[in-house]
């Protein structure tokens, strides 16, 4: 039986017909992520899911409950989800430790202490046990976000409904958030995210809809929709974004093709001259970097360089992939002069290492 299954949904606000039909089935513990233009329908989707906006039309089905049906019992059968919003609607009144507590305490019945573990445990697990009693004004915009994702997951949801849930964070919050999400996926829970995150889309979602003239205009996996695809709107949407990629497999690589693919990448889509220089140390150094410490005499080189750049806001994102050992530049680094450059040049990092790769990340 699918978690999800939506027949025909429809909705209006006035003359605007924002969804015209939309069918989607969506499977235990699949992770999609929903893209489209501004005004495309995605966030008015997810909020039909959980009757936020009633529908005019259709049917939603989840875990097997008809939501839509006229004598449904709503509050029971949205048990099975949860949303984390753009904003992140932390009850003010309320402490860190309150705001957890409350929902499992009075609608699953949990007693307060089974609470507060269950909610210490789920904050150590996003960085955050520190926290436990701080109110949601001392908190950061990233952590309020993470604090609201700990708060659906109190619920034990089957699937996780995210509405942009960086969009209102400030550049350098980003990447914690879509870190825990990240985990949430590696852990196997369901989840729709409505995402402007094109890479993370690519990253992390099994399947991706493309959302256009209210309805879903193309889906596919990530390499489908990304690399190939076939409809006229998508192909218009996803050309915005424009990638270069490198790969190194021995030591001695020629520096200068990637340096002079770079060059020749900006000037072809008109990346601004100040990003360019910035991005071809950045990349040198930190290729130096990795194969200085992660790959042992002998042992085969693997590194993956991609350069994305989003002609809709203009931003530059590096990322560079290494195999070998854990390491990171950013905190490891015996090369000053390097990791001066890098935190110079990056408005935003990020690192993990995750399947036994090194990933950076730096917004430029």
């Amino acid at each position: 039986m699918s978690l999800i299954e939506v027949r025909g949904l429809k909705k209006s606000f006035g003359g605007m017909e924002v969804l015209k039909g939309v069918d989607l089935t969506v499977e235990q513990g699949e992770r999609i992520a929903i893209i489209g233009s501004s005004g495309c329908g995605k966030s008015t989707f997810l909020r039909c899911l959980e009757l936020l906006e009633k529908p005019d039309a259709g049917q939603i089905f989840i875990d097997g409950q008809e939501i839509t049906a006229k004598r449904a019992r709503v509050d029971e059968i949205r048990r099975s989800m949860g949303m984390v919003y753009q904003g992140f609607h932390l009850f003010s009144e309320m402490d860190v430790m309150d705001n957890l507590c409350l929902a499992p305490v009075l609608r699953k019945r949990m007693t307060r202490a089974e609470a507060e573990k269950k909610a210490l445990a789920l904050l150590a697990q996003v960085g955050l046990a520190s926290r436990s009693h701080a109110w949601p004004t001392q908190l950061s915009g990233g952590q309020q976000q993470r604090i609201a994702i700990c708060r659906c997951l109190m619920m034990e949801p089957k699937v996780l409904l995210f509405d942009e849930p960086t969009s209102a964070l400030d550049p350098t919050m980003v990447g914690e958030v879509l870190a825990v999400i990240r985990m949430l996926a590696r852990e196997g829970l369901g989840m729709l995210i409505v995402t402007h995150e094109m890479s993370f889309a690519r990253e992390v979602a099994d399947r991706v809809l493309f959302f256009a003239d209210g309805v879903i205009y193309e889906q596919g996996t990530p390499a489908q929709l990304f690399n190939i695809p076939m409809r006229e709107k998508t192909i218009a949407f996803i050309r915005k974004i424009k990638y270069f990629t490198f790969n190194i497999q021995e030591k001695h690589f020629d520096l200068m093709s990637m340096q002079g693919g770079i060059q020749g990448f900006a000037e072809r889509y008109g990346i601004d001259s100040e990003h360019v220089y910035p991005l071809q140390v950045c990349f040198e150094e930190m290729v130096v970097d990795f194969l200085n410490h992660c790959f042992p005499e002998g042992e085969p080189i693997d590194i993956h360089l991609e350069v994305s750049y989003a002609e809709a806001d203009h931003a530059v994102v590096v990322q560079v992939s290494s195999a070998g050992r854990a390491y990171n530049p950013l905190e490891q680094s015996d090369n000053a002069l390097a990791v001066a450059i890098i935190q110079q040049s990056a408005q935003k990092t990020d690192y993990r290492f995750d399947q036994n790769r090194n990933h950076l990340t730096l917004v430029l």
